[in-house]
């Protein structure tokens, strides 16, 4: 095929997913739940679970194989400017406000969690079709670990932000924890893809290439950016020479975390982070949200529901299998987390508000799984009975908060957040 027959073929696959997204992006809103929720049940719709079980012709003409790759490309451009994205709007004063509480949630919602893994991949590695055929123990634990415990910080940040609970004890316990919680499972799922299937040395240099970039980042990478930032208040402006300047950062970073032999979304993540706060963060975030958010996320979704076999768990065995994981998942993470809140000193509402904002997963789940699958961690079963439970607990978030919280949001008085989050 030309590159103007695979360009041709392409056009009306993008719009199907953009106009998709769209969509069912507006009927979440309209029922009152997060953008993001539609679009990643639009991903779903589009892959054969139901397009390709009504439709499989129509569906397997719109989605030939000779465009996966620039689906796969535009897909992992997009979550990893997302994850660059997210790194801007992390926010250490979280830490200093509720620090000792928010650590005691977290450890909260990783402990239990992967005890909870623990007991199930005495069960789940044996059964064929979740995990590859030769990962131990150790490594099945810590994947389901990490996927059980992941919260979807950004989603988190967006509900605490438009509630006007910024400056209030649950607002920042909230996203504290969130923020070390996913820091964690970012860090687990790295060590598991760095020992899985590649020898000590690749084990070794993914850990060491990313604990030396990460203290880079962390420790210089905001002195060495200052003078970039500075430039741009100086003039008042981000011109498109700096915006260049930035996505070349972007794209060395998301490299040399490959090439160490982890993924490109630490990179983004840990540069995003470093960015220097002010006019240059603020102008990233407006020029890049609209594209990743409105382009290239629907892409990542789309690609995730295309590997998305839900007909899966229609036999007795994998939907029994999916009710387990599910359960266990909620419950490990939920009532963990509200427990902590409360033996931190919190009152039952705003503990059982941290738990149920602290259950959801959303999109940090599906970059997870979709790595893992990337990497022969896990197979076509259990990345569908995933991405299942990824969608449930999201979908879970906004109504259980507003049924044990959202009556109390008009008494409190929040201090100005310091940003807006993503609009997502």
């Amino acid at each position: 095929m030309s590159y103007t027959d695979l360009a041709l073929a392409f056009i009306p696959q993008l719009l199907l997913i953009l106009l998709a997204a769209q969509v069912f992006g507006y009927l979440a809103r309209f029922i009152g739940q997060p953008r993001v929720v539609g679009e990643m049940i639009a991903g779903v719709v589009l892959g054969p679970s139901l397009f390709g079980l009504f439709l499989p012709e129509l569906q397997k003409s719109i989605f030939i194989p000779e465009t996966m790759p620039l689906l796969y490309f535009g897909a992992q451009v997009g979550v990893g400017l997302y994850m660059f994205l997210v790194g801007l709007e992390f926010n250490t004063k979280f830490f200093r406000e509720q620090g000792k509480s928010a650590i005691a949630v977290s450890l909260a919602g990783m402990v239990v969690p992967f005890a909870a893994a623990a007991l199930l991949c005495l069960w789940l590695p044996g059964i064929p079709g979740l995990f590859a055929d030769n990962i131990s123990y150790s490594n099945a634990t810590l994947f389901m670990g990490a996927a059980i415990a992941i919260t979807a910080f950004p989603m988190l940040a967006r509900i605490i932000y438009e509630r006007g609970l910024s400056g209030t004890m649950l607002g920042t316990l909230a996203l504290a924890a969130g923020a070390i919680d996913d820091a964690a499972a970012w860090c687990v799922l790295a060590v598991v893809l760095a020992s899985f299937g590649g020898g000590a040395m690749l084990a070794v240099k993914a850990v060491v290439g990313g604990v030396i970039y990460a203290f880079l980042m962390v420790r210089f990478g905001t002195r060495w950016l200052q003078p970039l930032a500075d430039k741009v208040e100086q003039l008042g402006r981000m011109t498109g020479i700096h915006l260049l300047l930035v996505l070349v950062l972007w794209a060395m970073a998301a490299y040399a975390m490959e090439w160490v032999g982890l993924h490109a979304v630490f990179g983004s993540f840990l540069l995003g982070v470093a960015m220097p706060r002010g006019l240059l963060s603020e102008q990233l975030g407006v020029k890049l949200q609209k594209i990743v958010v409105f382009l290239l996320l629907p892409m990542f979704f789309t690609y995730s529901g295309l590997k998305t076999q839900l007909n899966i768990l229609g036999s007795l065995e994998m939907f029994s299998i999916a009710m387990v994981i599910l359960a266990a998942s909620i419950a490990a993470k939920g009532v963990a987390c509200w427990g902590a809140a409360r033996l931190a000193g919190a009152d039952n509402r705003t503990a059982m508000a941290v738990g149920a904002l602290m259950n959801s997963r959303g999109l940090m789940e599906l970059i997870i799984i979709n790595i893992a699958l990337k990497y022969g961690v896990i197979q076509q079963g259990l990345f569908s009975i995933m991405v299942l439970m990824a969608i449930v607990t999201t979908l879970m978030a906004t109504p259980l908060f507003h049924l044990v919280y959202g009556r109390f949001v008009n008494q409190q008085k929040p201090t100005a957040p310091d940003a807006d989050p993503l609009r997502i």
